[in-house]
């Protein structure tokens, strides 16, 4: 695992929401219909918007993986280990993922994160993934 990556909220008013993550400094990398996902200019973290209408995935909070095998073997272990998971699903824009419950119903996602970050379809620049768990200064 790289990092914990981002968290998924729902939210009742789409363009409120992302007028109120912009204020705080995050930027629009990907926007749709029933959701949008947005990610801090300095290290590529990101909340995902979900609107009432969206129903891939509910509230939840991701880890991100630089290596889509990792997340793979991880899927593959937590499985063995009897715990119920989805299945690895590729993503439009490069990603791959799965979902699971922790054993207290939280929500979690397991996130292959291309090095070159994940692409915007608003016509801005990717934020280039961390590449590792150092802390900063």
């Amino acid at each position: 695992m790289t990092r914990l990556g981002h968290v998924a909220v729902r939210v009742q008013d789409m363009e409120r929401a992302k007028h109120f993550y912009e204020g705080l400094g995050l930027r629009l990398t990907w926007d749709a219909h029933d959701w949008a996902y947005m990610q801090s200019p300095g290290n590529g973290d990101g909340i995902a918007l979900l609107s009432p209408t969206y129903t891939a995935a509910g509230p939840h909070f991701a880890f991100h993986f630089s290596d889509r095998a990792e997340v793979q073997a991880v899927h593959d272990r937590l499985e063995a280990a009897g715990h119920r998971v989805g299945p690895v699903h590729d993503h439009r824009d490069g990603t791959a993922s799965f979902y699971l419950q922790d054993p207290d119903g939280n929500w979690l996602e397991m996130l292959y994160e291309p090095a070159e970050g994940i692409p915007s379809n608003v016509g801005v620049a990717a934020i280039p993934a961390p590449t590792s768990l150092a802390p900063a200064g």
